[in-house]
């Protein structure tokens, strides 16, 4: 009885534990992190389009059967008010709603086609294929950018020149667009590309020179690797990389995707056979996990030091 008493007296201090706690675990990885609760934007720095250059963004969304989140993503993009952008939707052929859903926004649209393709890494290709922009991207058709991301984007590449590519932090929702958890990345780290992908694919922009320069196409042969693939080859021929603290996309979790449906088989063999490619080997999980740790530190750090500027409440 008298221990009851003594654990309910705490009981008032959970929250406090749990939130002191909880930045000792990576969230790096994690695709599901707590409830579901309304998406609201944390401001890391403010966006304040410093420059008033504005560079020509060519932004592709590879499509296939996502016609019920489609939508989401062409607002998304359309919704950034971005002056200079060119926007192509690649369709691998849909026979659901998203054709309708291309049609009401084509007027908005630089272009879509909707024809059979190999894959996700052909479309993309096709896409891109068509455009002109300075400034590259590809955005999912079930993921979408966050307010201020392109002006964002845009605005650093005019400050910084030297730099060829840009990725930013990520907010995690459900298929109702419910928040579900973030990535706070850490700086950028050449040397743990080589063991792990943790870049923010929906958050990454690049300059069309480093694209050129290294081919101009992802390699089709990988469904699901193909975006670590081509951060390797730009960070072997030489590209510059810089992590903007800021969250600019939002990746959707849901069970239809092709991350969830593809993780333990086709993903598990394209990643082994990137990291063959450049160590020479498959490591083991130890070995990996070892490699990344500094890493993921460093992310626990930051995501520790945004917890503490958020309200407790909500600083899960």
């Amino acid at each position: 009885m008298i221990l009851h008493i003594a654990f309910s007296a705490f009981r008032p201090l959970r929250p406090i534990f749990r939130h002191v706690a909880a930045p000792f675990k990576p969230r790096l990885g994690n695709l599901n992190q707590y409830a579901p609760r309304p998406m609201v934007l944390p401001r890391v720095i403010p966006n304040t389009q410093s420059s008033t250059i504005f560079p020509k963004i060519s932004l592709i969304t590879p499509s296939f059967k996502q016609g019920n989140f489609i939508e989401n993503t062409i607002t998304s993009v359309l919704n950034q008010e971005y002056p200079n952008l060119e926007y192509f939707i690649q369709d691998g052929g849909s026979q659901d709603e998203t054709i309708s859903v291309l049609k009401k926004f084509e007027a908005k649209l630089t272009g879509w086609v909707s024809e059979k393709d190999t894959g996700q890494s052909q479309a993309i290709n096709r896409g891109f294929a068509r455009t002109t922009g300075e400034i590259m991207a590809w955005l999912n058709s079930d993921d979408l950018l966050l307010p201020g991301a392109l002006s964002t984007v845009a605005d650093y590449f005019a400050r910084h020149p030297d730099v060829d590519v840009v990725y930013g932090d990520r907010l995690l929702i459900d298929r109702n667009g419910m928040e579900i958890g973030r990535w706070i990345m850490p700086g950028h780290d050449n040397t743990v590309l080589s063991w792990a992908d943790y870049i923010p694919q929906e958050t990454l922009f690049w300059r069309r020179r480093i694209w050129d320069k290294t081919g101009a196409q992802v390699d089709e042969s990988f469904r699901f690797a193909m975006d670590w693939d081509l951060l390797i080859r730009f960070r072997d021929a030489g590209a510059n990389f810089s992590h903007i603290p800021r969250f600019l996309g939002a990746f959707r979790v849901h069970e239809h995707q092709k991350t969830s449906a593809n993780i333990n088989d086709i993903g598990q063999q394209e990643m082994s056979r990137i990291r063959e490619k450049i160590l020479g080997r498959v490591p083991d999980y130890k070995e990996i996990r070892n490699a990344v740790l500094p890493y993921l530190s460093r992310h626990m750090l930051r995501d520790l030091a945004f917890r503490m500027r958020q309200p407790l409440k909500r600083a899960h």
